[in-house]
């Protein structure tokens, strides 16, 4: 399958700066699966679920993982972005630029609270970095860190908390489940009182969901590991709404991979590990009947997942008219229900 397949002209425009004043007041394209198309907001998500039906959503949170420095022998800025642990006080990072960042030299971060020493590259690019600090890790990472926005998006942010979801539980990820942030407490208040059931994953998001495809065939992209956990309470929760009839929804592509991740034996089972699936058609999702996403990049890994749900001709052809309708696509855009 060709790469260019999943190509569309995305207007620079409209990547959404920033986010919607209210969370739930973003715009909500409504995809149904014979090819309908509705255009609603966020905030009338409810109309579209019904008692026994079921969300699931990813409950990590976002680390305070970009660390602005410098090369400690050589001079010069330096930004680390922290993607997961190695090993004690070892990381898997992002580092710019890239190319001075040799093993063996050395950076610092606050004036020296925080050095690191980078060990090796990565496969990928990235570079381990062994820190070494006084004091507890966490604190000094609240206080020399900040939570890393996207590339594309140019605008700093008044409010940190606006790139958590509302759930945000776990900390581990570099980037947030976009899908998420459009909900409310008062939204899922009122879900759960409609009778939606609501059960959490935890995926933590590092370079594997927002890793461009460079290569021309889909099938030679290779992932990036990212660490998810599926829990017994979930995979109940999920069997009981299948029993009752209900439609299981999933909030974000990356809940997605958690769950497909965890019925790669046949049947979704609890477990945790590492994963580095890729969902592209004609794969067909074996865990949810529904999804909760946001407008994502042409060519990029999350549209090709997304057509495992809905079929590439529907989907291109709905995001031609987000595109005529000037929604906001990606991390602040508008989001997306397929159903």
């Amino acid at each position: 399958m060709n790469t260019a397949d999943f190509d569309y002209e995305l207007p620079p425009e409209l990547i959404a700066q920033s986010p919607t004043e209210k969370r739930d007041h973003s715009r909500l394209m409504v995809l149904h699966k014979d090819g309908a198309l509705e255009h609603r907001h966020f905030y009338q998500l409810p109309e579209y679920l019904s008692a026994g039906d079921l969300l699931v959503l990813n409950d990590t949170r976002v680390l305070p993982a970009r660390l602005h420095g410098e090369r400690q022998n050589a001079g010069g800025a330096v930004e680390v972005v922290l993607l997961h642990p190695t090993g004690e006080d070892r990381w898997e990072t992002l580092v710019k630029p890239g190319k001075k960042a040799k093993p063996g030299s050395w950076l610092s971060f606050g004036g020296g609270l925080l050095t690191g020493e980078v060990l090796s590259a990565t496969e990928s690019g990235g570079r381990i970095i062994e820190f070494h600090y006084e004091g507890q890790w966490d604190k000094l990472l609240q206080k020399l860190g900040e939570v890393p926005l996207p590339p594309y998006i140019h605008r700093s942010l008044a409010d940190p908390e606006r790139y958590q979801t509302v759930y945000a539980k776990e900390e581990g990820s570099a980037a947030a489940p976009t899908a998420g942030l459009h909900f409310t407490p008062q939204l899922l208040s009122a879900l759960r009182e409609q009778g939606v059931g609501l059960t959490y994953i935890t995926l933590h998001v590092g370079l594997g969901t927002f890793r461009p495809v460079r290569t021309e065939i889909v099938e030679e992209h290779q992932m990036h590991a990212e660490h998810y956990s599926v829990g017994a309470q979930t995979v109940a929760a999920i069997a009981a709404c299948r029993e009752r009839g209900g439609k299981v929804v999933a909030v974000g592509t990356t809940t997605v991979r958690a769950l497909e991740a965890a019925s790669q034996g046949g049947e979704l089972k609890p477990g945790a590990g590492w994963t580095d699936i890729f969902l592209y058609p004609p794969y067909r999702l074996k865990t949810v009947d529904g999804l909760i996403t946001n407008f994502h990049f042409p060519r990029s890994t999350l549209l090709m997942l997304v057509s495992c749900l809905v079929p590439r001709e529907l989907l291109l052809a709905a995001y031609s008219q987000a595109v005529e309708r000037r929604y906001r696509f990606y991390s602040f855009g508008d989001a997306m229900l397929i159903i």
